[in-house]
């Protein structure tokens, strides 16, 4: 059986999560991408073929896909190519998820303009957004934006202005949304699902961010049980985006008891956040999605586990400039917790700062049997450690 990938930059998820499990069930897998050359620098496991295409026009996929041989699934985790994926899987009749959902996710307008619980404002491009009906505080982001790149919080119609400038001066063509400013704790969902009547919840993240006015998500604190009246408002926000088959990482605030989605990724969460999952639930999370995509139902119980804690952390540059001293990936138990460093930023690499999750330095991944002795391992390990930046 051959599973079709469509992929950008290689990413964590393709090369320690999806590409390992195809392998594991047997699947052939060709990926294909826009850019196939740092595609064929990473260690992919042998067999993997790698395929030029411009995957964000689905012509040119189904094209490629149908040239090939038959595909027993179509398959992204990329938040670009959600609708090419789903488009092309109905083309050629296998299982996926239904493209107006994945649209309407994806495109933070169109989200909003569905659920109808939130007041915004489309800004086309180059367009100078209409302050007469803003409310304040409100949040201006790239429509079809990711990872909190040029999302920030405004307070009044001066601040409006030249924020969207700004943004419009970096992205040209890239049309903006106002929405109100949502007040309350930003938690996640994570959430699986067949398309055959099973959705499991797989827990989700208590997020903190860093100070206004940007979002950039510092630490992710595992919640193996969210509130069941939250869990249920949220899960029927997703009914009504049709959002259901495979992974969704959802994001929400909880205020004076109501949920609100701020937004739906509709896959497995990012940022390492599903390789800590993978190893913290105790079932084959990456393989359960790729079954989803071929059409095998979930089981009614997966067996995962609640009895584990987690964290996950994200040091990240507060300047410009060129990182000189950083600290080595590394694997270690402290008291019982398993803490896993990864490094994001090579040393004597100059970057800009962004105010998003590019300025990422690292990431550290700990999980233990109590929240306490976590907390204890990961805050160590990390006052241990020194990231300089020269400017």
């Amino acid at each position: 059986m051959r599973l079709y990938l469509l992929a950008l930059n290689p990413t964590d998820s393709v090369t320690e999560g999806f590409l390992p499990a195809a392998e594991r069930l047997g699947l052939d897998v060709t990926v294909l991408t826009d850019d196939p050359a740092p595609h064929r620098r990473v260690p992919y496991p042998a067999g993997v073929e790698v395929v030029g295409c411009e995957v964000r026009e689905i012509r040119e996929v189904v094209g490629a896909i149908t040239q090939r041989p038959a595909p027993a699934a179509v398959f992204t985790n990329s938040d670009h190519l959600q609708t090419q994926a789903a488009l092309a899987a109905e083309y050629l009749g296998l299982p996926g998820k239904d493209w107006r959902a994945a649209l309407r996710t994806k495109n933070k307008a169109q989200l909003r303009r569905h659920l109808a619980d939130v007041w915004c404002a489309e800004v086309p491009a180059g367009a100078a957004p209409d302050t007469s009906r803003t409310r304040y505080p409100c949040v201006v982001k790239p429509r079809e934006g990711v990872a909190s790149e040029d999302v920030v919080r405004v307070a009044d119609e001066r601040e409006l202005l030249a924020r969207c400038a700004e943004i419009q001066a970096r992205r040209p063509g890239a049309a903006l949304l106002v929405e109100e400013f949502l007040p309350g704790e930003l938690h996640t969902l994570e959430t699986l699902g067949d398309g055959h009547g099973t959705r499991h919840v797989l827990g989700g993240f208590h997020t903190e961010l860093s100070p206004p006015p940007y979002f950039i998500e510092e630490r992710m604190v595992f919640e193996p049980e969210p509130p069941p009246g939250v869990v249920e408002q949220v899960l029927a926000q997703l009914d009504v985006l049709g959002v259901g088959f495979g992974a969704c990482h959802t994001e929400y605030v909880v205020h004076d008891g109501q949920a609100r989605l701020i937004e739906v990724n509709y896959r497995a969460a990012g940022d390492q956040v599903d390789l800590l999952l993978d190893g913290l639930l105790g079932v084959p999370f990456f393989e359960h999605v790729l079954r989803a995509h071929l059409g095998e139902p979930l089981p009614a119980d997966l067996g995962a586990r609640a009895d584990r804690a987690a964290r996950i952390d994200y040091p990240y540059a507060d300047r410009a400039g060129t990182l000189t001293s950083a600290p080595e990936a590394a694997e270690l138990t402290v008291d019982g917790a398993r803490l896993t460093y990864r490094p994001l930023r090579r040393t004597g690499e100059r970057r800009p700062l962004h105010h998003t999750n590019r300025d990422y330095l690292g990431v550290l991944r700990t999980t233990g049997a109590d929240q306490a002795a976590v907390d204890r391992a990961a805050t160590g390990f990390l006052a241990a450690q020194r990231w300089e930046i020269t400017r």
